[in-house]
């Protein structure tokens, strides 16, 4: 039980599929597969599809995922429990439970309403990425266009700056624009994180951090996780090399410092094939990694940051 996974999709292919569970299924992600994988603990985001949002409302949308989640864990209590904090990290695997960390994918299901958020931390929400790839209440989405990519935060988006300060909820700074990217940077009171991403020097897509970002991003005491996404590893790329993986992980290690770098596989939210195929075969690229990292770095990435930033925001 060594690695902590910072973003999957897992719960939304759960909730479109009744037939599916998360004990035993065909996806990246279920917890045979996390126990072959050695998992520790695992971030699992209601993702607010905007397939859904054409005949559901956001909040509802997070309403039906969440009752999933919440039947899940009770319907595999004895493998996996919800973790609020680090101390029940270290609770549940002291029985050899894993521990399972709720989150939400696209701050649009606040809806300019600041209460939901105290509403969403009671019911076990520890991590919100603020945008997706449109426009919200809070603010603008990484764009190609240089112009709206520097666009920062809404004056709404500040308040839930400060209000998941606050309450201590981990502010992901993944699909945000730049500009929403420096602003949480200069005005966040606790570290920051960006769940699910790559290295922009190596892979010239909107979605990835500069190198500016990584030494920000180290500096301020955050984390990345590193995304499993072939298109966000390679341009153009449909497959999912390990190689490609490593390599940006060894980039954000030197730009960002090896206490910023953590995984954020992004696992049942990808299409294209992957060498390592889902959650089992982490060892195969914890093996690769060991020729470029010590063991002590290794731990880091695997979980000792996760648990880091665990222990300082919430």
């Amino acid at each position: 039980m060594r690695l902590i996974d910072l973003h999957c999709d897992t719960l939304l292919n759960l909730y479109r599929d009744n037939n599916c569970g998360l004990f035993d299924n065909s996806g990246h992600i279920s917890l045979k597969k996390m126990q072959q994988g050695g998992a520790l603990a695992q971030f699992f985001a209601v993702y607010i599809s905007r397939n859904e949002m054409k005949t559901m409302d956001p909040y509802e949308i997070f309403q039906g995922v969440y009752e999933v989640y919440q039947k899940e864990m009770k319907k595999n209590k004895d493998v996996i429990l919800p973790a609020y904090c680090a101390e029940d990290v270290e609770k549940n695997q002291s029985s050899g439970k894993m521990s399972a960390f709720l989150s939400i994918e696209d701050g649009v299901a606040v809806s300019n309403k600041i209460e939901r958020l105290s509403e969403f931390y009671e019911k076990g929400v520890r991590l919100i990425t603020l945008t997706w790839n449109f426009e919200n209440e809070i603010g603008f989405p990484c764009s190609k266009d240089e112009k709206a990519h520097r666009l920062g935060l809404k004056p709404f988006g500040f308040d839930v700056l400060d209000e998941m300060n606050r309450l201590g909820m981990l502010v992901d700074v993944s699909h945000l624009s730049e500009g929403g990217f420096y602003d949480v940077a200069k005005y966040s009171k606790k570290p920051f994180v960006a769940s699910h991403s790559c290295a922009r020097a190596l892979c010239n897509h909107q979605r990835n951090l500069s190198d500016e970002q990584l030494k920000v991003l180290g500096d301020k005491g955050g984390l990345v996780g590193v995304n499993f996404c072939a298109g966000f590893l390679r341009e153009g790329a449909e497959y999912s090399a390990i190689e490609d993986i490593v390599s940006h992980t060894v980039h954000m290690a030197d730009k960002a410092g090896v206490e910023s770098i953590g995984f954020g596989s992004d696992f049942d939210g990808i299409e294209d094939e992957l060498e390592m195929k889902d959650y089992a075969g982490y060892p195969i690229l914890l093996d690769a990694l060991s020729k470029h990292f010590s063991q002590a770095q290794l731990d880091k990435i695997c979980k000792d940051n996760a648990m880091r930033i665990i222990k300082d925001c919430l």
